[in-house]
């Protein structure tokens, strides 16, 4: 299987879903890449700690204010993502544990990228919280998930 990347997209605000050329660079993007079997999305929308895990098929998290009520009414549902969120689990030291939220969804730092980029939500989803700032602590959380990649798993923050 092919190494996947691990990506940064800085996504901003829902609007640019109607935006043609940050969407069409995304999609771009997508078609690009191998096919993921999985992705696992970290939102700086996101911070909680200890790492946190969102609920597979949890509603989406509508976390902004002020636009357009079509952006509220939006949805993107994805396969179940728990095998890769005992896959996660597992890959955590026991002085790193992990807390699996039971009904929070995809915020918009995840779901408006991945409407774009995987419009058919056919690829389950798993986001997981920002823990820390400390640059030495997150290296460390890179370095226990860069396994994944291997596994065909896209890693997106």
């Amino acid at each position: 299987m092919t190494r996947m990347p691990a990506l940064y997209i800085g996504h901003g605000a829902p609007p640019l879903l109607d935006d043609p050329i940050w969407s069409g660079q995304l999609a771009d993007w997508a078609r690009e890449l191998p096919r993921p079997k999985a992705i696992l999305i970290v939102s700086a929308h996101w911070e909680s700690a200890p790492v946190t895990l969102s609920a597979p098929g949890a509603p989406l998290v509508y976390d902004f204010g002020g636009f357009d009520p079509k952006y509220y009414r939006m949805t993107y549902e994805t396969p179940d993502a728990t095998p890769l969120a005992e896959r996660v689990v597992a890959m955590m030291p026991a002085s790193e544990p992990v807390h699996r939220h039971v009904s929070r969804g995809l915020d918009h730092g995840a779901w408006v990228p991945l409407k774009i980029m995987y419009p058919q939500g056919d690829v389950p989803v798993l986001q997981m919280s920002l823990p820390t700032h400390d640059p030495v602590r997150l290296m460390a959380l890179g370095e226990r998930l860069r396994p994944l990649r291997d596994e065909g798993v896209l890693i997106i923050g």
